[in-house]
């Protein structure tokens, strides 16, 4: 039975309905490719770092765990900050908040969990003794001053004051240790090592790693917001694991290579830098609005993943990887509430 049509209707197109599927397939495609050449661009560039920032500390006299907190975490936290500086000059506070909140979740029960996985990871006391608290202090201090549903310029100001507080004892520490660990690294004969050369393997390093991570966010965002989904969810779950990737190229790089102290260091140094630093510049540009589902679970939740590592670390000074198991196993319950939470949004929008 042939079809009827009336003057006024209009034969659907086929044609529109094929190059609308082709568009959105090249986009995909495009998402992915930008995904894998970030991804790439990622490893080489914590390659650079890893291996400049060894010899630094060797040329220096520093250990390799100063090294891994102060100028690998600062290195590998420069995607946060790029990103969620823009995003809140752009007026997306959600998407920086959550952006940092997952970061730091990421960089507990993803990166540290994958690197003990590869091999087991030595503790240093200075750690258990100095770095871990101040990570733990800053939890808390986020979590308080977040408590009245808003982080402003004051809070953020607040927080820049301890970060400055941090910054001036990881410079002591330098100071205090660089003689002895000095003499040891002169007596092994490795101080010979080009310190020119070990700068510019560190920029090119951090420059990749900062690259590499914005090329893979972007395809990744691409892809989540077409679901339509709140900027929140994205930003404590894609596009954290995103800025968190130099974390975890650093680490995996670090991990196979058996530079235990800077992996943990990166982790724990990157964790401070990015509440005390990072977010207290987006609070000190624009007030963050906190959600009630971030005071009632991700706050306490990263600062439940950051005491649970005391007890990890004082036991045998490393972290097992039966440990790694466990903190690979709350994030991954971390993400599957996200979804919970926030699958509405998805099912909305369909």
């Amino acid at each position: 039975m042939a079809c009827q049509f009336g003057t006024g209707d209009r034969m659907p197109d086929l044609t529109d309905s094929y190059w609308n599927g082709v568009s959105t397939e090249m986009d995909i495609l495009l998402n992915l490719l930008l995904f894998a050449v970030g991804l790439v661009i990622l490893y080489y560039g914590a390659e650079s770092t890893l291996n400049g920032s060894v010899r630094i500390a060797e040329a220096f006299g520093v250990s390799k765990l100063v090294i891994g907190l102060t100028l690998v975490a600062y290195g590998t936290s420069a995607p946060e900050l790029t990103l969620d500086v823009t995003a809140a000059l752009r007026g997306s506070t959600d998407l920086a908040f959550g952006d940092l909140i997952g970061s730091n979740i990421a960089n507990l029960g993803l990166i540290l969990a994958v690197g003990a996985l590869i091999r087991p990871m030595q503790v240093e006391m200075k750690l258990l003794s100095a770095e871990v608290p101040i990570m733990i202090a800053t939890a808390l201090m986020t979590w308080s001053l977040a408590a009245d549903g808003v982080l402003d310029r004051q809070d953020g100001l607040a927080m820049l004051a301890c970060l400055a507080l941090v910054v001036g004892y990881s410079f002591r520490s330098v100071t205090s240790e660089s003689a002895a660990v000095k003499s040891d690294i002169e007596e092994a004969g490795s101080s010979t090592t080009s310190l020119k050369w070990s700068v510019v393997l560190v920029i090119v390093g951090l420059a990749g790693l900062v690259l590499g991570a914005q090329l893979m966010v972007l395809g990744a965002t691409s892809l989540a917001r077409s679901l339509g989904v709140s900027e929140l969810l994205i930003g404590m779950t894609i596009v954290a694991v995103g800025t968190s990737l130099p974390e975890l190229a650093t680490t995996i790089v670090a991990a196979r290579k058996g530079e235990a102290d800077i992996a943990v260091g990166n982790v724990i140094g990157s964790n401070i830098i990015n509440l005390l630093g990072v977010l207290a510049c987006v609070a000190t540009i624009s007030n963050v609005q906190i959600a009630t589902s971030s005071l009632s679970f991700e706050l306490p939740f990263v600062t439940l993943m950051s005491l649970l590592l005391v007890p990890m670390m004082i036991r045998g000074q490393r972290i097992t990887r039966g440990e790694g198991v466990v903190l690979l196993l709350m994030y991954l319950g971390f993400l599957i509430a996200q979804g919970v939470m926030h699958g509405g949004e998805v099912v909305a929008h369909i």
